[in-house]
């Protein structure tokens, strides 16, 4: 009997989930592993709900919440009369903290580094795509996060590991790997890693998770304009773009290095597309502050947006910070989503007419180079590549296409 794996969060959630699945496959138990996130106040109020829903929903099951948000608060889950065990994020990957004898709380300190707990190869049964994790925690402490105190310190997986990884997946029949962590671009010689990965025999997409814009070389760069396997997608972590609010975020980057990067980065591969985290709202953020985000999203053409209201997060620096009112921030967020999608409305239309190759998934719908879902008409198989032209928008955020 399976576990059933309940995920919030980051594609690096995604990650552990699958490899809690992977190791609870044969389990023999009624067990459901909520695994939660903390970035924002709301994610923690959506993972409580969950865990009360996964109660009521499997009233004999063995119920275990892990992740930032048990790594951060066990205290308050393992008070939760739903919950039977309370595992921190690196107890989570050891199948010996699910069995019935061990302790109902185990999260230990995470502030000394410790290895990648993930031995073995992560296979996502039924998805086309697969991951690989290559680093976990963060060495950089923005005032606004509470992630470090949720992931411990920077570690990294031995390159050759890495590489052996990849390998498997695509003898596995996985021909799109995404690269996972909390800081892909702290991973030492990253380039060398990527380009390395690139010439993975049988590999045909790979992907970089969300990339710090102060960490993007020019040899980075550079093998975007190299590989055609490195797909034209690329989503950085901004926050703000504007420079005051970056200092006060302790942010490594400015507006303009990022407007200066999506210009490098499209001199090489002139039909790249950008994606960005922003949080509005930011505590000391005027109007001006943010019309300078919008700004940057319109100059530079980030199409691909990921938009938070900022979350006082206890314990860091930016909420002891002199805060804009929660309804500022819902606004100024919708704001910039509408923005967003407006630009994304843009560049989905410009594109009508071209052709894109479909990585086919599922339900008649596939992902493009351009990390965009494709809707194609007809019978596929999953994991096959569709060329297709490109005829219209069926909906926000998604392609209506034809096989050619």
């Amino acid at each position: 009997m399976p576990a059933k794996i309940i995920t919030f969060g980051c594609r690096l959630n995604t990650f552990e989930s699958a490899a809690i699945g992977q190791e609870l496959e044969n389990c023999g138990r009624d067990i459901v592993v909520v695994n939660t996130c903390a970035v924002t106040g709301e994610a923690e109020r959506q993972c409580r709900q969950a865990v009360r829903k996964a109660r009521r929903e499997h009233p004999d099951a063995f119920l275990v919440v892990t992740g930032c948000a048990a790594q951060v608060h066990p205290e308050l889950y393992a008070r939760m009369p739903e919950v039977d065990r309370v595992l921190g994020n690196r107890e989570k990957l050891d199948p010996k903290n699910f069995l019935p004898q061990s302790p109902a709380v185990a999260v230990q300190d995470i502030a000394e580094p410790a290895d990648i707990a993930a031995a073995e190869p992560v296979f996502f049964d039924g998805r086309c795509r697969a991951f690989i994790q290559i680093q976990q925690g963060c060495d950089n402490r923005c005032t606004f996060c509470i992630i470090p105190q949720a992931r411990g310190k920077s570690v990294y997986l031995d390159a050759e590991k890495i590489l052996h990884y990849a390998r498997a997946l695509v003898e596995k029949g996985y021909a799109e790997i995404g690269l996972t962590g909390v800081d892909i671009t702290d991973y030492p010689d990253f380039a060398g890693l990527v380009a390395a990965l690139a010439k993975t025999d049988g590999l045909k997409r790979l992907r970089l998770g969300s990339l710090d814009p102060a960490c993007l070389n020019d040899r980075l760069i550079g093998l975007f304009g190299e590989s055609d396997v490195l797909q034209p997608h690329i989503h950085l972590s901004v926050q703000s773009g504007d420079n005051m609010v970056l200092k006060r975020m302790a942010r490594r980057h400015t507006r303009e290095d990022v407007a200066a990067l999506c210009e490098k980065v499209r001199a090489v591969r002139p039909d790249v597309v950008f994606g960005a985290d922003f949080i509005t709202g930011f505590p000391t953020e005027t109007d001006a502050m943010f019309n300078n985000t919008v700004d940057l999203v319109e100059r530079a053409n980030i199409t691909h947006l990921h938009v938070f209201p900022y979350s006082e997060r206890s314990g860091t620096p930016a909420a002891k910070m002199p805060q804009v009112p929660v309804p500022v921030r819902k606004e100024r967020a919708k704001i910039l989503r509408e923005t967003g999608e407006r630009l994304l409305f843009d560049y989905m239309q410009g594109r009508i007419g071209s052709t894109a190759v479909v990585l086919y998934e599922a339900d008649q719908k596939g992902l493009c180079e351009h990390y965009l879902p494709v809707h194609i008409d007809g019978d596929f198989t999953a994991g096959q590549f569709v060329p297709v032209r490109l005829t219209g928008v069926r909906q926000a955020g998604v392609f209506e296409g034809s096989a050619i």
